[in-house]
């Protein structure tokens, strides 16, 4: 690695996929941006540069535009982004104006239907185009990339959130909780009938506890009154929630990244979706797509009579920031 690297996170997802990585690299080769969504994290990481998002009529358009017009100047001359926010799009892309090396983390997952995941299908597919280096978690996200031709180097190591979970594992057992986490975007016009019918279940199988933190999105919070059947609990910190993944029976989610983490633990989760960008736990028989509210009360009832998986996690083995920093 030529000259230091800049960092850029502004999401705690973001955040626990690149913190693996910085603990391994050396800190005089690294420099933090903080784009400026969940303040919180603030409390715990010290970044070098952070980014202040004026507030326009599109949340979007904001981020982005904030994202582009402060981008900082510094001693550093390659620029590393994760994931799919408009954050990681619009650093990536106001590096390419800077003609900075771009190294994109967790690099070609696709759906190939912008409107789901929306809008983060979308700049998955941007930022690979721009990127230098295209840092890929499994061998069918990098045959995605050879497939569009992009112009940058691909290399698979796995995904970094799992480098987090390596002290839980030998805790897992199967337990009566069901975790259920339900927040998307794309769910938002539907969350009155995605919680309606994890509410029948729960009413049904009262041998189980279904545990949903509740979002705080107002399109999320405006429903919970449905769920009266259902423990609600308040935002979980990452540690409070691996905890109770690894006493799940199941998971019910239309979350990325418990999918991943998920398959890590050996639990089976339905994902209330229409489609996934991560079809290789499918594959392995951790994952089952969900894609209306109508569906999810049959599919329950098949994966809670055969709940006990293990197979091999897709998506790595915990090792996969030292795969990087080999790399970069």
């Amino acid at each position: 690695m030529v000259g230091k690297i800049l960092i850029c996170f502004g999401t705690r997802p973001e955040w626990l996929k690149v913190k693996p990585l910085i603990d391994v690299l050396d800190k005089n080769k690294y420099k933090l941006l903080f784009t400026g969504q969940h303040k919180d994290l603030l409390k715990d990481v010290k970044p070098n540069f952070r980014i202040d998002i004026h507030d326009y009529k599109n949340r979007l358009d904001s981020v982005i535009s904030s994202c582009m017009m402060q981008f900082p100047d510094g001693d550093f001359d390659s620029v590393l982004v994760q994931g799919d926010t408009a954050s990681a799009f619009a650093c990536a892309l106001a590096a390419y104006n800077r003609k900075l090396k771009i190294y994109y983390l967790e690099a070609g997952l696709r759906s190939y239907d912008l409107e789901h995941p929306y809008p983060e299908e979308a700049y998955r597919q941007m930022i690979a185009r721009i990127s230098d280096v295209n840092l890929c978690p499994t061998e069918i996200s990098k045959a995605n990339l050879v497939n569009e031709k992009v112009n940058g180097k691909s290399y698979v190591v796995g995904n970094t959130v799992l480098d987090n979970l390596l002290k839980y594992k030998d805790s897992c057992e199967y337990t009566n909780k069901v975790l259920v986490t339900l927040h998307r975007r794309e769910n938002h016009h539907i969350m009155d009938k995605w919680f309606d019918e994890v509410n029948k279940l729960a009413k049904a199988f009262g041998d189980l506890e279904f545990i949903l933190p509740i979002h705080p999105n107002p399109n999320v919070q405006k429903h919970k009154h449905l769920l009266t059947h259902v423990n609600i609990v308040d935002p979980m910190s990452h540690d409070e929630l691996l905890k109770l993944l690894c006493k799940s029976r199941l998971v019910i989610s239309d979350s990325g990244g418990l999918q991943e983490e998920g398959s890590f633990f050996n639990k089976q989760v339905i994902v209330c979706r229409e489609v996934t960008e991560r079809p290789e736990a499918i594959e392995t028989g951790h994952l089952h797509i969900c894609k209306s509210p109508k569906d999810l009360g049959k599919l329950f009832y098949h994966v809670v009579e055969n709940y006990y998986i293990n197979n091999i996690c897709p998506y790595g083995n915990g090792q996969s920031s030292k795969k990087v920093k080999r790399l970069l």
